[in-house]
């Protein structure tokens, strides 16, 4: 064991010994109840592993379009087709409850999410995502211009960092750092700009035609580009290297240069901290995440949505496509025909389902990786106490963790007395090497209270005493999270050309909508690849 590693051990046993002293020897990690909610790999590993016979349905159905998956991209084709007026569809869900990566649990009586937390306010590009916030009254128009709902934008300070033994207000610190630090934001914010300016970056981005300035850096690592443009701070590269893992589940030596640029170019650039004009891009959020967007779509839908269907088989043929679906609830297996399959499901799913796997689903398949995930939900009796500089903020990150921070439903809370609160942590498992198969094995076979007592560890840095203040922890595991889009990600999946009035992931009969298709997961391109499938499929 080298010095530094024996420094970070004794100060971890340093940090724990202060906390049990704050704590007056009340409850330890070990004590800590919980367990793990929310999704059910052994669901998904039954299509992997099963063999033998299959069972002949007992109950057989025939309906226009079947749904396959219940998550974003699922919700917004039902839409879709229900603004059509087309409203003979079923979806079929593997899970209990619809929204994908946008579910949400309870947890002490405080809802809190299992997925993604929040929705930066759209952009031009994003069409679709506006009338849905419209029709949800989340926006409206006032005096020629778009105003949201302050209810559900996330109230200010937005974002802080534990840097330093103290908290600095934003993701990047000004306080105590270089002018060559400085100087290193600067350029970055001018490289972004020159990118802007040299290729558009629209959001979403899944059904555009990409520049030939996009192919080019889709060949090239994130770090890789930064290198060749000589911006190697340190806090700089840690920054980027966090925003990566936040929104593609990998850092920035395994995701694209592409990638690494849509991140900021494709919404408002990059603020260099400190300006006077920097400002903190919009965000709506609640509770609960992005699953209170998820129930809204989801509640017109009625019986018309069924949860806790294992889809086994899906065969197209020349007029009907024949999807096969294992009941839980009854244990029997089903059949439905239908004229048309919108697929909303990962592609490494989907191939496993096909009977015939049309050769561009046969390739993506091969080459995307999926990053796991892990999201822990803490309860606390009672607000932590806080170390030196910027005050307690929605978002809160700590520089060096392995872990994305933690986000405090409370902050959103405008009640004069703070009380009990959940704290949703959020943790991209795929290492500095880029194995996510690996990572996603140790998920999987590790008990939650490995995944508590490491994230325990990593909040007693800035709170010592939350150890004695934590009452309960709920862990979800996402073990397929999201795509990462890798190098070469860009030019397997980018159409060469969209034509109108059509679908461009689509195979005879069935079309595919999920946010694999875009390459990386967030609601802009799940929503936008659904929309497309409903709004595009044809009657015949």
């Amino acid at each position: 064991m080298g010095a530094s590693a024996l420094s970070d051990v004794t100060r971890r046993a340093l940090v724990l010994g202060s906390a049990l002293a704050l704590s007056g020897c009340e409850r330890v990690a070990s004590e800590l109840p919980g367990g793990w909610v929310g999704t059910s790999p052994e669901r998904g590993h039954l299509l992997r592993d099963r063999s033998g016979p299959q069972q002949v349905p007992g109950r057989v159905h025939q309906v226009e379009t079947v749904i396959l998956g219940a998550g974003v991209a699922g919700l917004a084709a039902a839409r879709a087709l229900r603004l059509r007026g087309r409203e003979d569809f079923v979806m079929l869900e593997l899970e209990d409850q619809a929204g994908g990566n946008s579910r949400a649990t309870t947890l002490a009586g405080l809802p809190c999410p299992i997925g993604a937390h929040y929705l930066p306010l759209p952009g031009e590009d994003a069409v679709d995502v506006q009338d849905l916030l419209e029709e949800l009254g989340l926006r409206r128009r006032v005096a020629g211009r778009w105003e949201y709902d302050e209810r559900h934008l996330c109230h200010s300070p937005q974002e802080r960092l534990f840097w330093r033994g103290q908290w600095h207000e934003g993701l990047l610190p000004v306080q105590g750092v270089g002018t060559r630090t400085l100087s290193q934001y600067r350029r970055f914010s001018e490289a972004v700009e020159r990118a802007r300016t040299a290729a558009r970056f629209p959001m979403p981005s899944a059904l555009q035609v990409p520049a030939a300035l996009h192919r080019e850096w889709d060949a090239l690592t994130f770090r890789q580009w930064l290198a060749n443009e000589a911006l190697d701070d340190e806090l700089l590269l840690a920054y980027l290297d966090y925003a990566c893992r936040d929104d593609y589940g990998a850092g920035l030596g395994s995701v694209s240069a592409w990638a690494g640029i849509h991140y900021f170019a494709s919404r408002h650039g990059f603020a260099v901290p400190g300006d006077a004009a920097h400002e903190r891009e919009g965000l709506l959020t609640w509770p609960e995440g992005n699953a209170w967007l998820t129930r809204q779509l989801a509640a017109p839908l009625g019986e018309r949505l069924k949860t806790g269907y294992l889809v086994l088989r899906v065969a197209q043929g020349r007029s009907v496509v024949e999807v096969d679906a294992l009941n839980f609830a009854t244990q029997g297996l089903e059949r439905w025909h239908a004229r048309h399959a919108i697929m909303a499901l990962p592609v490494h799913v989907a191939t496993r389902l096909l009977e015939a796997t049309p050769q561009p689903l046969q390739r993506l398949a091969t080459r995307l990786q999926q990053a796991p995930w892990l999201v822990a939900n803490l309860h606390l009796r009672a607000p932590l106490n806080d170390r030196p500089g910027a005050p307690p903020s929605w978002d809160n990150v700590i520089h060096g963790s392995q872990g994305l921070g933690y986000v405090d439903a409370g902050h959103q809370n405008l009640s004069p007395m703070p009380g009990p609160t959940v704290l949703t942590c959020y943790r991209a498992l795929t290492g500095a090497d880029g194995d996510a198969r690996r990572a996603r094995q140790d998920v999987l076979q590790r008990p939650w209270q490995h995944w508590r007592d490491l994230i325990l560890d990593e909040l007693a840095v800035p709170h010592p005493d939350v150890r004695s203040k934590a009452t309960q922890m709920l862990v979800t595991r996402h073990g397929h999270a999201m795509a990462i889009p890798t190098p070469g990600t860009l030019a397997l999946l980018r159409p060469s050309r969209v034509e109108r009035g059509q679908h461009p992931f689509s195979h005879g009969r069935l079309h595919f909508a999920h946010s694999d298709w875009a390459g990386y997961s967030v609601f802009e391109e799940a929503f936008a690849l659904g929309h497309s499938a409903g709004s595009w499929l044809p009657r015949s």
